[in-house]
């Protein structure tokens, strides 16, 4: 039996397009886990639902999605030595994680035939978990020296579909890089580059003529992860790049801004997507993708709806996602979210734009309901309510 998700009574429908943020409607449905249709409620066929939620006129957008984490195994991280690190990210509105490279798992091997058994089974060991029905893309091996063309290909045919930072494993030249980033391609594995200071020991600069030569489909953390790039370097990659900037809430915050700056004045401000690279030294943000948006809106200039595109839409289509749109046959990934309580601001954008966070009522991920109200946010001053 087909499992049908209606929600109705939406006061703002978020698109996560860029181009459309905001749409007229105030009902979405999905039918086993992909967006089926959405419009308002008398022009649909909201029949036969197996769940429904009453939104109570809050806001529904795309799940965000955390471009930039450092998972290990399942929902535990040794470099803070925390425990349900992925379930808190999820109570910030977190439906969907990308892997830049499994770097704290204690031992991790640096010799070929270890990180290719690595990415494979850490690919393999979230595709079969999904702690608290987050989806989180791993399995993204370090460049080390020694591998060669045939290593990606098998890595490839085992599921893995990343490369982690480059710059943090064994390889730390350019030239060497961009061969290997070169197979990777081949095989239909996206990349990631560490951009700035170093970020642990055994990390290294990563300088913006490397970044270039290098050629990934991501600028990692462009605002540093921590220590950001000279302003010159960081216009330089905005004005050069083709790839995702990738903008992080554990990087520079002024460096952030300068990249979202240029970013506007290119006409680039698609190629914007966000990260948190946490878990890292400065612990985890289950709030990470939330105050990124309000940062970047309220500091940035930026009409709410549009940050909001830059935690999902945007890095859907950098990505190449299934999740992140409102699109028909996406995956239902949903927050549901209000303005906090006593917030300043008459909307929930307004109150964004001044830099307040939202509360968080719902999350749903492949049509199922996976959260309620959020143990992390401040209150919403309404609440979703499941019919």
């Amino acid at each position: 039996m087909s499992e049908k998700l209606v929600i109705k009574n939406i006061g703002l429908m978020l698109s996560g397009k860029i181009e459309q943020p905001i749409y007229d409607a105030d009902t979405i449905i999905a039918v086993d886990g992909k967006i089926t249709d959405w419009g308002r409620e008398k022009n649909l066929d909201c029949d036969s639902a197996t769940t429904t939620v009453d939104a109570k006129g809050i806001t529904l957008a795309p799940g965000l999605i955390d471009s930039h984490v450092h998972p290990v195994v399942g929902d535990y991280t040794p470099r803070q030595q925390q425990l349900h690190w992925i379930d808190s990210t999820l109570h910030g509105g977190v439906t969907t994680m990308i892997s830049a490279g499994e770097v704290h798992m204690p031992g991790r091997p640096n010799d070929p035939i270890g990180t290719v058994a690595m990415a494979i089974a850490a690919q393999r060991w979230y595709d079969n978990f999904r702690p608290s029905g987050v989806k989180v893309h791993a399995g993204a091996p370090l460049l080390q020296t020694g591998l060669e063309e045939h290593h990606f290909k098998q890595m490839a045919e085992g599921g893995v579909r990343l490369i982690g930072e480059v710059g943090l494993g064994t390889v730390k030249d350019g030239k060497t890089a961009h061969e290997m980033v070169g197979w990777a391609r081949k095989y239909g594995m996206q990349s990631t580059i560490h951009t700035g200071g170093p970020s642990i020991p055994g990390s290294g600069l990563i300088d913006a003529d490397m970044v270039l030569e290098t050629g990934t489909d991501v600028v990692g953390h462009i605002n540093g992860g921590h220590s950001a790039l000279p302003d010159d370097q960081i216009i330089c990659l905005c004005e050069n790049c083709k790839a995702a900037l990738e903008i992080v809430h554990n990087g520079n915050e002024r460096a952030a801004l300068l990249t979202l700056n240029t970013a506007r004045e290119l006409d680039k401000l698609d190629q914007v997507i966000l990260g948190t690279d946490g878990p890292a030294g400065s612990g985890v943000q289950p709030l990470g993708i939330l105050r990124m948006i309000a940062m970047l809106s309220s500091l940035g200039n930026v009409p709410a709806e549009i940050a909001f595109c830059m935690g999902n839409g945007n890095t859907s289509r950098q990505r190449k996602l299934d999740t992140g749109l409102i699109e028909t046959g996406m995956c239902a990934d949903f927050v549901l979210m209000d303005q906090a309580q006593h917030a300043p601001g008459k909307s929930i954008l307004e109150s964004v734009q001044l830099g307040n966070l939202p509360g968080i009522g719902m999350t749903v991920i492949d049509g199922r309901i996976t959260s309620q109200r959020s143990r992390n946010t401040p209150p919403a001053t309404r609440l979703p309510e499941i019919v």
